[in-house]
């Protein structure tokens, strides 16, 4: 794999790839500080749809936004689920009098950032649905009972047959039980000659020649078998056939094909293969799905429907259109005309070509960002005070050590995930310090006000799974701060440590409605949950950092089974492999924040 790119570094590169998406159809609008891309005609009389996620996929999702198709798109950093307030202000971009219904795929990140979006949505009194689309059958139905199946291009299938109800003015609760059925008959599965290359990174992971992934994610992510020597194209397709469409594999049998049932194939290039080996892909597959399946799809996808930047991989997916319209109120008909309705998005570049509408000026489709809100001040007799040095160097210490342990963090999470665990709490540290220097958040010596801060730049600035978590995490631990900070008036009390004790415990509850992880998942919670036990337990920030060293370290000896790492097929148990790098990211921070102590 090549690692030679026009823009050597990420920095930047976000916001300036939506610009130029922007700027090439006239239709759209742009939010560029929190990366929203809308449809500033999405009509307030039907259901606004939304979805969104790591940047590195394009066209997907800000290529879909238009006419019968998405209202807005929302972008993270490349492969980072984007933050609870890029989301927030999307959904605020295109306003519907019926309701807005987020449609994600099925990874960690974006469900925490996304569903803690729909609550402070539905908070509000608007109407909101989350739909979670799932859709690759590699890892089986063992491996993945936790977390379900991983999101792979057929969602970009979902999203045009919901964007085309919607326009037919279908309801919010309508469209979410169409996209169940139509997510509930999708199987799909990548193949990679190689990973793709970040710019900016030294590692991806890279395939030895004569090496063939079958099973990979399209986030760089290693994938559930590797076959060696490489298989022939139609060896391969055979494969992933079987994969799909085997109803007797207990593992793999997702959905059922019925002799003469209607289907659709997509076909989504990685980002990487020529158009030439593509449509001799396409043409393979349809010979295999004839010959060996007794099955001629009546509509046909093939194109970058969903990327990961520069990847020679591709996904293949299987829609029964039939098996839809038995799940849901529409007919056959009516499920082929939802995949026909035209758009003006990315979609007519696999589904047939579309003429623009007049150019608007470039003048009205860049949105300015709105002014930073009063933060109000916080009530002393509900906060709890630290010297104000000890907590500028308490905070400074953890961001230093996380900043430190960047490199590592990140080679780890290259092997067992996406590799932006690193960059991910790098840029939080970063903006934190940014706080003290120029904020001077710890000037009146308020953890209340820290707490909010630190709230503040995890919805702001730090996207993906960890990003999402810490979110969560950081809003119920400053609410149970403040109700909790009584007990640091009087030692029989406990003083600040049972503050901070009763404050974890209560925040880490909260955590648990949104994630199922626990000790011995090898997640971040294995380092939150004995840090805040011992804590409790113990009266003690000595024993809690201890736990949680304790914990983080335990990790190496862990099998995934929840996140992205989920996918890899690490080996048995008891193999030491590179520790969680969310698990040792927050052990680095508190034992950071311990250190300056």
């Amino acid at each position: 794999m090549s690692d030679r790119h026009l823009f050597s570094s990420l920095e930047g590169l976000v916001p300036k790839a939506l610009r130029g998406i922007v700027a090439s159809n006239p239709r759209l609008n742009l939010d560029e500080t929190n990366r929203v891309v809308f449809d500033p005609a999405s009509p307030r009389s039907t259901v606004t749809i939304i979805s969104g996620g790591g940047s590195g996929h394009e066209p997907a999702w800000s290529g879909y936004v238009g006419t019968n198709m998405l209202a807005a798109a929302v972008a993270g950093d490349v492969f980072a689920s984007p933050s609870t307030k890029q989301i927030l202000a999307a959904v605020d971009a295109v306003p519907s009098d019926k309701g807005t219904l987020l449609v994600i795929t099925n990874y960690t990140g974006d469900c925490l950032h996304f569903g803690l979006a729909a609550e402070k949505t539905k908070a509000k009194g608007k109407a909101c649905r989350m739909l979670i689309c799932g859709d690759d059958v590699s890892i089986g139905k063992k491996g993945g009972s936790l977390v379900g199946r991983r999101g792979l291009a057929g969602q970009i299938g979902v999203l045009k047959m919901l964007g085309a109800a919607a326009a037919q003015g279908a309801s919010l609760d309508e469209l979410y039980d169409l996209g169940t059925a139509i997510n509930g008959q999708i199987v799909s599965i990548a193949a990679t000659l190689d990973h793709c290359h970040v710019p900016g990174r030294t590692e991806h992971g890279a395939l030895q020649a004569g090496e063939v992934e079958i099973g990979t994610g399209p986030h760089n992510e290693p994938g559930y078998r590797k076959l060696s020597p490489a298989p022939t194209a139609a060896g391969l397709v055979k494969e992933i056939l079987t994969y799909c469409l085997d109803e007797t594999d207990p593992e793999r049998g997702y959905v059922k094909f019925n002799p003469g049932d209607e289907t659709a194939l997509l076909v989504s290039n990685f980002g990487g293969m020529s158009n030439l080996e593509l449509g001799g892909l396409v043409d393979e597959l349809l010979q295999q799905l004839l010959s060996h399946w007794n099955m001629q799809p009546v509509r046909v996808y093939a194109g970058c429907l969903e990327t990961s930047l520069n990847a020679p991989a591709f996904s293949v997916s299987v829609i029964n259109l039939s098996g839809i319209a038995a799940n849901s109120p529409y007919s056959v008909e009516q499920v082929k005309a939802f995949l026909d309705t035209r758009t003006d998005t990315a979609w007519e570049a696999v589904a047939g070509a579309q003429s623009n509408p007049q150019r608007r000026a470039r003048a009205d489709q860049l949105v300015q960002p709105p002014p930073a809100e009063i933060k109000k001040k916080v009530d002393d007799s509900r906060d709890l005070k630290v010297d104000p040095a000890l907590l500028e160097r308490m905070l400074r210490g953890a961001c230093e050590a996380l900043i430190a342990a960047e490199p590592d963090l990140t080679r780890w999470d290259t092997v067992m995930g996406d590799g932006d665990c690193g960059l991910t709490l790098e840029t939080g540290a970063k903006a934190v310090l940014e706080a003290i220097d120029t904020h001077k958040i710890a000037e009146r010596g308020s953890v209340v006000e820290v707490l909010a801060e630190l709230e503040d730049i995890l919805e702001g600035k730090m996207g993906g799974t960890l990003g999402g978590i810490l979110g969560i995490f950081f809003v119920s631990l400053r609410t149970a701060v403040a109700e909790n900070s009584a007990l640091a008036q009087t030692a029989a009390e406990g003083g600040p440590v049972a503050v901070w004790a009763k404050s974890l415990a209560t925040a880490l509850h909260y955590l648990e409605q949104y994630t199922p992880a626990k000790v011995g998942d090898r997640t971040v919670m294995d380092t939150l949950i004995p840090f805040a036990e011992a804590m409790r337990e113990k009266q003690s920030f000595e024993e809690g950092v201890a736990a949680a060293v304790r914990g983080s370290e335990a990790t190496k000896t862990m099998k995934p089974r929840l996140g992205r790492a989920t996918y890899v097929g690490a080996g048995p148990e008891g193999k030491e492999l590179p520790p969680d790098p969310g698990a040792w990211g927050a052990m680095v921070a508190i034992r950071g924040l311990h250190t300056a102590m």
